[in-house]
């Protein structure tokens, strides 16, 4: 195929329509937000002033190459999200950010079981995550989903409550059902009542795998558990059967460039191996995981894609594509969607 040579520029990359359909709400606060939040409630975080709490929220991403490193960080961001008017504000911003970027479609995820430390009930860390991000939605135009994430080593009851909680909002601002956390010792089979549910009453399913462990993790994520999408997935070129029947049954990868870098589930931007997949033909789709975290944006992920993959304006184009064509939505609302999409992007 013949390659375009429009040149790839950061104004271009912003301008085009795109989705992010793998981003943790508690990964993506702003700094300011944080700072904030942590005066108004009497929270002591390691640093009082922007560049500082960044320095230190980025070293835990950046140096330490293991995603248990990487994790740890989010104890500095959950500490103030545990009051319904902060987690309002802080799903409103994100989907402002957004916006502002060019996501016209954004699945936030987060696990409202990290959220209750302070009496907020889970019904309530939906409601408040939610009016953050209608309020989003009516001022921007922007769409708007939220996953509920069931985490691999809190243990098997609470994914099944939170699975639960996620089925219970269902149609009512919550698009799907998800596990994430360590790979490790913490398989997702464990968790196989939450799936059933999630399944069972026909809510979507994405899983965690392949991030920092081999392709039997995604493998079980599809083939036990009933995975609509893998987040991340990295791994997956250690078994070229499994990644056939992937390619063969269009199974989107929620890709997340610099956070797999950052948590050493690839060794460097230059092994990442979305460049194989994407040539392979795998529906592979290009997600920030964590804004604030991974000092990150979408836009941010599209130029790394350029510059260390050589993504031309037509593979951005292709897997923009792939991105609303595995987003959480009704089969008549995503085709007018996309067809919406492919019609302003043919203007690029």
């Amino acid at each position: 195929m013949k390659k375009n040579n429009t040149e790839i520029t950061e104004e271009l990359v912003r301008a085009l329509p795109k989705t992010d359909l793998h981003c943790h709400l508690d990964g993506s606060l702003r700094v300011e937000t944080l700072l904030e939040l942590a005066h108004e409630q009497g929270v002591d975080l390691p640093a009082d002033n922007v560049e500082e709490l960044n320095n230190i929220i980025h070293a835990g991403s950046e140096r330490n190459k293991s995603l248990a490193e990487y994790l740890k960080v989010f104890d500095y961001t959950l500490s103030v999200l545990q009051e319904a008017p902060a987690l309002e504000r802080v799903a409103f911003e994100l989907a402002e950010d957004q916006w502002n970027d060019g996501v016209r479609l954004l699945e936030v995820r987060f696990s409202p079981v990290l959220n209750i430390e302070k009496g907020l009930t889970l019904a309530e860390t939906i409601e408040a995550t939610k009016a953050g991000l209608k309020r989003a939605e009516a001022k921007y135009g922007i769409k708007t989903g939220i996953i509920v994430c069931g985490i691999r080593s809190i243990g098997a009851q609470t994914s099944l409550t939170l699975a639960e909680l996620a089925v219970a909002f269902k149609n009512r601002g919550v698009v799907g059902y998800d596990l994430a956390g360590q790979e490790e010792n913490f398989p997702a089979k464990d968790h196989m009542e939450a799936f059933y549910l999630t399944l069972n009453n026909n809510l979507n399913l994405t899983i965690h795998a392949g991030e920092t462990y081999g392709p039997e993790s995604i493998h079980q994520a599809i083939h036990y558990c009933g995975a609509h999408r893998i987040g991340h997935g990295t791994r997956t070129r250690e078994d070229g059967d499994l990644l056939n029947y992937i390619n063969d049954h269009r199974i989107p990868l929620e890709m997340c460039i610099t956070s797999n870098v950052q948590t050493g589930s690839v060794n460097s931007f230059e092994t990442h191996p979305i460049r194989n997949y994407y040539d392979l033909g795998l529906r592979v789709t290009i997600n920030t995981d964590n804004l604030l975290v991974s000092d990150t944006t979408i836009t941010k992920e599209f130029l790394t894609a350029h510059k260390y993959y050589d993504f031309d304006l037509d593979d951005f184009k292709e897997m923009i594509i792939f991105g609303f064509k595995s987003a959480f939505l009704p089969y008549k609302e995503k085709r007018k969607l996309v067809k919406e999409v492919v019609e302003e992007l043919a203007k690029f």
